[in-house]
């Protein structure tokens, strides 16, 4: 990075290049032909994308889990999961350390509903990267979720390259022998170097990644480690498509949420996960996605302009910056406790 006499970042480093600036434009739009490609109609009206080169399909929304247990009571929230499985959204994202464990055990009461396990995809996240704890935790998913498998186990908010290989990714592989798990994956927030080097390391079945306006243009996932797994065959999973910290993106750049949904989503993904804490919420998602088609060119140039400076430090985007404390905690505290 270069730097003025005084020490400080020049202006053309720390702000978007025009180039920066169009070729994020040229990409989301040849990217967006390349995933309606991708859909095919779903039972509900809301359309499925392949999950790389596994041979499932996914609903492109889905269901986050660490919002399915933010509502008026267990038996609203399992209303809504319900009623969200209903309208097509079946893709059910979930974390081992979310919530202490409620947002498992919670999906895991909704699931077990006659006929509603088998209506969906399910994913979680285990913590532990070590052998001993990675496998507890696969037991523990197992447990609260009340199943015998899980589709996709990731390792969750993956932070150094090394992480599964401290025993963690043998216990996954042993479950998958046994059948209780089908998928692998790894999700992370902050780095897309990491994210390059874990791809490196394993034949992943799914990457999950922040994708929005904001990373379009700063330290970007998007063209980082996107084409990497359309190359690769590798289903590429997006989140935070409003930023998260309770919706920051659309509230600090006044944009509307539902544009920043339909521009992850324009993404060639295999879903998009969303938060969504409401009933409203479901039925919005369910109404973007039934049918659902790229965004236009004049509408993504717009919102990339926009997004452009506030885009420029990453100050929204506060999940990359290590100083944030933003990842697992479980991790986290596995690390200090090593230091």
């Amino acid at each position: 990075m270069s730097r003025d006499d005084s020490g400080r970042p020049t202006a053309s480093t720390t702000q978007p290049s025009r180039r920066t600036f169009l070729s994020a434009l040229a990409g989301v739009l040849a990217l967006g032909r390349e995933t309606l490609a991708m859909q095919n109609p779903g039972p509900s009206g809301i359309p499925l994308r392949p999950l790389g080169r596994s041979g499932a399909s996914v609903s492109i929304v889905g269901y986050g889990g660490w919002d399915c247990v933010i509502g008026h009571g267990e038996a609203e929230c399992i209303g809504r999961l319900h009623e969200a499985i209903d309208l097509g959204i079946t893709f059910m994202d979930n974390g081992w350390e979310y919530h202490d464990g409620r947002a498992e055990e919670l999906m895991g009461k909704a699931l077990a509903a006659p006929g509603r396990r088998d209506q969906v995809f399910l994913m979680t996240k285990v913590c532990a990267r070590d052998y001993t704890g990675a496998k507890r935790q696969i037991e523990d998913s197992l447990r609260r979720l009340r199943t015998d498998r899980i589709d996709l186990l990731q390792f969750h908010a993956i932070q150094y390259a090394d992480d599964p290989e401290r025993g963690g990714m043998k216990a996954a592989l042993e479950a998958k022998k046994a059948g209780k798990v089908r998928f692998f994956g790894f999700s992370g927030h902050r780095d897309p170097q990491t994210h390059l080097r874990m791809i490196g390391m394993h034949p992943w079945d799914t990457v999950q990644m922040p994708l929005n306006l904001l990373d379009a243009q700063y330290r970007s996932f998007e063209k980082a480690v996107l084409p990497v797994c359309r190359e690769k065959g590798i289903g590429a999973l997006g989140m935070k498509s409003l930023a998260g910290q309770d919706a920051r993106l659309p509230r600090d750049l006044k944009v509307d949420w539902e544009l920043c949904r339909r521009y992850a989503m324009s993404l060639p993904v295999s879903t998009t996960i969303c938060g969504m804490q409401t009933r409203e919420e479901v039925r919005g998602m369910a109404r973007i996605a039934r049918g659902f088609t790229p965004l236009t060119a004049p509408d993504v140039e717009r919102l990339l302009g926009v997004a452009k400076q506030p885009a420029q430090d990453g100050h929204i985007e506060e999940y990359k910056d290590p100083k944030s404390g933003y990842g697992c905690s479980y991790q986290d505290g596995v690390l200090k406790a090593e230091a």
